[in-house]
């Protein structure tokens, strides 16, 4: 199975991401990435460029399209939360399907891609996207998600993996893993949230608590497994995309974060 990877490249997840994934693969994952497209320029970041250098070592073909400049070009401006799209991401979103079409895939993979995709992109082609919650949790940011679970002192998490569409982190749930965030091991960080307002608390203050951490350490162990066994159902023909309901992958993916074994 040929796979177009998408993403901004701006941190270790995204990083860590495409580097195991590529490590699956030389192990008899049966994919291949045909090329990765990220939303800069080469020199505009440290964290992508050193992402690109990681692709192109493995002889993966790399489009490099910066949306900042194409919204500065387009005289474009960021739009502000709840407010509809500006136009200038659609515009932009058909130079990246134009870009991709140069590339024989099946399937498109969103992973740390920080823009929210627009119709003449997912129309054009079959795209899953991570995301840090299960398929009824909360929406937004792995930030806002986590703060919205200790808000509501959450018993559990989980990662999932939707197609895209226009409903934003909504999209028909294609797999999901579902793992504890509330157990002995924490327990005294959930504690320490009696009488901390954190209902009042700034989403900065919520990431500056233990439980916040502890929280975000047990999503980060799970996505990179997650994310290679749906590519693993998806390749082998176990899963069809979108399904008729979503796949559980937590045996599975709780196995791999478990495993002394490599990939």
């Amino acid at each position: 199975m040929k796979i177009a990877w998408l993403t901004t490249g701006r941190g270790p997840g995204s990083y860590g991401a495409l580097e195991y994934s590529l490590k699956a693969i030389d192990a008899g994952l049966p994919a291949e990435i045909a090329v990765v497209y990220v939303n800069r320029d080469r020199g505009e970041s440290e964290a992508t460029d050193r992402l690109i250098a990681m692709a192109e070592r493995h002889g993966i073909a790399v489009e490099a399209h910066s949306s900042v400049r194409f919204r500065k070009a387009a005289g474009g401006r960021v739009g502000k939360a709840g407010e509809p799209l500006q136009p200038w991401r659609f515009d932009h979103d058909r130079q990246v399907a134009s870009a991709l079409a140069k590339y024989d895939f099946a399937l498109g993979v969103m992973f740390g891609y920080m823009l929210i995709a627009t119709e003449p992109l997912f129309s054009r082609y079959t795209f899953i996207n991570d995301h840090p919650a299960l398929p009824d949790g909360p929406i937004g940011t792995y930030q806002e998600v986590i703060a919205e679970l200790m808000r509501t002192q959450s018993l559990d998490s989980g990662c999932m993996m939707n197609l895209v569409t226009g409903d934003v982190d909504r999209g028909p749930a294609v797999s999901f893993c579902r793992f504890a965030i509330q157990d002995s091991a924490n327990e005294a960080a959930w504690d320490s949230l009696s009488g901390s307002g954190i209902d009042a608390a700034s989403l900065d203050e919520i990431m500056g608590m233990p439980l916040y951490s502890d929280i975000r350490a047990r999503g980060v162990a799970r996505e990179r497994p997650f994310l290679v066994e749906t590519l693993r159902v998806v390749a082998e023909g176990k899963l069809a995309i979108p399904p008729s309901e979503p796949l559980d992958l937590t045996e599975a993916v709780e196995r791999a974060v478990h495993s002394t074994r490599p990939l």
